[in-house]
């Protein structure tokens, strides 16, 4: 059975469609690379330099966050540490991602500007919540996690700030490209299942994550509108 003309064009346009936003990611990536390599290398060196430091040395009385019913409920699921991972590979999408220098390096100040004002926060009003060692230590994957005492500077989560910040970025840039439907809905299920984790782990409680998305949208939304274009 021969196919209609009208059908053979559609699919002809849905495989230019196609290869066209393919095209675009593979020339964003080769788009200043070594500066999108640096930049995203050098700003999460110094920020964790500087959280570590916060998390050792508080300035002030450490407040235990409260937990809520949501904390409650939430159980502990040890599979969860895998998406919790995966924030480092997700915040580097959105600079690899963009095109213009100018509007990378634009970029590169906004999420700076972010991690300050959460160093800020830890500075000013160091938290901590209980950690389930217990549980951690059923598992060696969460060796690292028990070792470092990642108790320390629990509000607001960084781990969401960025991803939500990453997410609006990611959706406008994948909007750009003409990125099927289905690409922009996995980018705000695999923040969902971030944001999520840092709550299964037992890494941070409900207001943490609260106070961290307010945070990440508070940067993200203007950034998009005062882009350096």
């Amino acid at each position: 059975m021969q196919s209609s003309p009208a059908s053979a064009t559609l699919n002809s346009d849905d495989t230019s469609h196609s290869t066209t936003w393919y095209r675009q990611v593979v020339k964003r990536v080769r788009t200043n690379h070594l500066l999108k390599a640096v930049g995203t290398t050098m700003l999460m060196t110094v920020f964790f330099i500087i959280y570590f430091h916060l998390m050792k040395n508080p300035y002030s009385a450490v407040t235990v966050m409260p937990v809520t019913v949501i904390d409650e409920l939430i159980k502990f699921q040890a599979w969860a540490l895998i998406p919790y991972l995966t924030l480092w590979l997700y915040v580097s999408l959105p600079p690899v991602l963009i095109l213009p220098r100018r509007e990378l390096i634009g970029y590169g100040w906004w999420v700076g500007t972010l991690c300050i004002a959460g160093l800020a926060c830890f500075y000013l009003w160091p938290t901590t919540v209980t950690l389930p060692i217990a549980q951690w230590s059923k598992h060696s994957s969460f060796a690292m996690l028990a070792g470092a005492g990642t108790a320390a500077n629990a509000c607001p989560s960084m781990h969401v700030a960025v991803a939500v910040f990453s997410a609006v970025w990611l959706h406008y840039l994948l909007r750009e490209i003409s990125a099927p439907t289905l690409v922009r809905a996995l980018n705000w299920l695999w923040f969902l299942a971030i944001t999520y984790s840092t709550l299964a782990i037992k890494q941070h409680v409900f207001i943490d994550a609260i106070v961290g998305l307010a945070l990440g949208l508070a940067f993200a939304l203007p950034s998009r509108r005062f882009r350096w274009r």
